[in-house]
């Protein structure tokens, strides 16, 4: 199959830890010809524009967006602030991507998909696990029956405090339930793909979090997630593991059980392992080092030897393969997104109150 190429002018928004990420693969892809960074401190713009050959940088998010040499906009600026630059690339006409999650509460996510349908500009969502190569090996045998009827099963993710008090740093009107087992959410609903989730019921437990200054934040959270077809997965998260663990991101587990087969898919990682009496740096946690390491636990991928390895590096191309070719990508749209956000607000509220949520929800 062949495909027309067209070339692409880039804006990055967001010079943090994502928006360094992607603003690096797009400078290695051949067709983007235009690179813009914009972030609000325009020292640290201009700094990642340096190190990726940026042609334009600025301490104006707008100001990049409009530029008439950007066509696409990824938008890698804290979680508070994603619905501004979503909704001023869509005015433009231009096509957008954004990290994890859409946005904060239900009725920002639906001016956002409001906004990209009343224009036809393309709204995706920044997923990265289903750019992991088992993830969509199992999708695909889903697709192809080989599990027959899918009855249930469990995710679960756990990771250091160490990373953790870096979230929350960033903005504590998140909660790792919200910014990161949405993404175990969205695996099992993409698995689940055209069954509808009717209720959630979780639990929720704290002590580490609040001891620190954060009250109201969760160090272990257990839900159960029920479709309409009668199959029930249960979801935890733990981002309390002590200070020190090996880990350098996020040790995952997802089971899937059909009427006719499994998948069991094991990302802890324990298997790959480094000591060193020097240290080794973490790469989220500033200033944090470890002697021993579970190597690829970093939950982005990672670079070595000037290449990235891992589910950003993948997603990051795929969607730039995709604008510059039309190869398909496996980003969720944003009424997906906007379903994974509601089931994972429902997840934090039934933990709050003790009661089952039903979905759709009107209590979140």
């Amino acid at each position: 199959m062949s495909y027309e190429r067209k070339t692409l002018g880039v804006a990055v928004i967001g010079a943090g830890r994502m928006g360094t990420h992607r603003a690096r693969m797009a400078s290695k892809h051949p067709a983007v010809r235009f690179l813009a960074i914009s972030d609000l401190d325009p020292a640290r713009a201009e700094a990642l524009g340096e190190e990726v050959g940026a042609h334009f940088t600025t301490g104006d998010n707008e100001e990049a967006i409009n530029h008439p040499d950007v066509t696409a906009v990824i938008v890698s600026t804290p979680e508070p602030r994603h619905v501004e630059p979503i909704l001023q690339t869509i005015e433009r006409g231009k096509r957008v991507v954004v990290e994890t999650p859409l946005a904060l509460s239900l009725d920002d996510a639906d001016r956002l998909i409001d906004a990209s349908a009343r224009s036809g500009v393309e709204l995706h969502v920044n997923y990265s696990k289903r750019y992991s190569r088992h993830y969509f090996l199992g999708k695909e045998q889903v697709q192809e029956g080989r599990l027959g009827r899918l009855l249930g099963g469990t995710a679960r993710v756990y990771n250091s405090r160490a990373q953790a008090f870096e979230i929350l740093k960033r903005t504590d009107e998140v909660t790792p339930v919200v910014d990161v087992l949405v993404y175990s959410v969205d695996m099992i609903c993409w698995l689940m793909e055209g069954i509808r989730p009717v209720e959630v019921f979780a639990r929720g437990h704290g002590v580490v979090f609040e001891e620190a200054g954060y009250p109201g934040i969760n160090d272990t959270t257990w839900a159960i997630l029920t479709f309409e077809d009668g199959a029930v997965f249960s979801l935890g998260i733990c981002y309390a593991l002590p200070y020190k663990y090996p880990t350098l991101g996020q040790g995952t587990r997802l089971e899937v059980i059909g009427k006719e087969g499994v998948l069991l898919f094991d990302e802890d990682k324990k298997e790959n392992l480094l000591y060193t009496e020097k240290g080794y740096p973490h790469v989220y946690v500033p200033d944090h080092h470890i002697n021993t390491a579970f190597l690829g636990t970093n939950s982005a991928g990672d670079w070595a030897l000037d290449h990235m390895f891992g589910p950003v590096a993948h997603e990051t191309r795929a969607w730039l393969d995709y604008l510059s070719t039309g190869n398909p990508c496996l980003h969720p749209t944003a009424k997906e997104a906007r379903q994974t956000l509601e089931i994972t607000l429902a997840i934090d509220e039934s933990a709050r109150t003790g009661r089952a949520i039903e979905l759709p929800s009107r209590v979140i």
